[in-house]
């Protein structure tokens, strides 16, 4: 089974338990909310190029509600559950475990980590290294930083890869240290549930600090 399938089983099991009004990590969003958005990237892809805003970012969030009241909270769930349409984007071979795993794992963390008595994971190897691979990709949600950001790895041996990844050239530059799973969390905007720390001058590391914290993921 593909990791990315892995974590949408795990988070459609998470969002059984925890019901459809419990909190999640999103702001603003509920676990009905955060089902509706999951449903909404796999059958309305109309809609779902407003998931990261832009000219019909207006569109996507009605489509959303629409969604979260036609479907109950159950009928959501499954309907993630089962994947994507036959004719999606998504449904293409090998398309979900390249866009989906780090979509699945962060989600399944916003639940997770949204509850007073969250634990860290024990993720497997393969998971880990799969998200490190990953990271490169962020260069997107970093780009505007204002300073250089590098990732460093603090977990994985020598076998891992390389141990660290420059995510944006500037001076002066800082370095965020931590798990591949804890990197991933900080740079899709969840810092203040993300467990990292900062190598840099203490000027540089305020401001990315200050920067990073008022920016959300979705």
């Amino acid at each position: 089974m593909s990791y990315s399938r892995e974590e949408r089983l795990a988070l459609c099991d998470l969002l059984e338990a925890t019901g459809p009004e419990a909190p999640t990590l999103c702001t603003g969003w509920q676990t009905r909310d955060l089902a509706a958005h999951l449903v909404l990237r796999e059958h309305r892809p109309d809609a779902a190029a407003g998931v990261l805003g832009g000219p019909i970012a207006g569109h996507t969030a009605r489509v959303q509600r629409k969604l979260s009241k036609r479907l109950t909270y159950t009928q959501l769930i499954e309907a993630f559950r089962h994947g994507p349409p036959r004719l999606s984007a998504f449904a293409l071979p090998g398309v979900d475990e390249r866009v989906n795993t780090v979509e699945y794992f962060v989600h399944h963390e916003d639940v997770r980590r949204a509850q007073p008595d969250w634990q860290p994971r024990d993720l497997a190897d393969g998971m880990s290294q799969a998200l490190w691979g990953r990271l490169k990709a962020v260069k997107f949600f970093l780009r505007k930083a204002p300073v250089g950001v590098e990732l460093a790895r603090d977990s994985g041996g020598e076998d891992a890869g390389p141990y660290r990844v420059t995510v944006k050239n500037a001076r002066p530059t800082v370095t965020v240290i931590g798990t591949p799973a804890e990197l991933t969390m900080w740079c899709m905007g969840r810092s203040g549930a993300a467990n990292v720390t900062f190598d840099g001058t203490e000027a540089a590391v305020a401001k990315l600090r200050d920067w990073r914290h008022d920016r959300p993921g979705a």
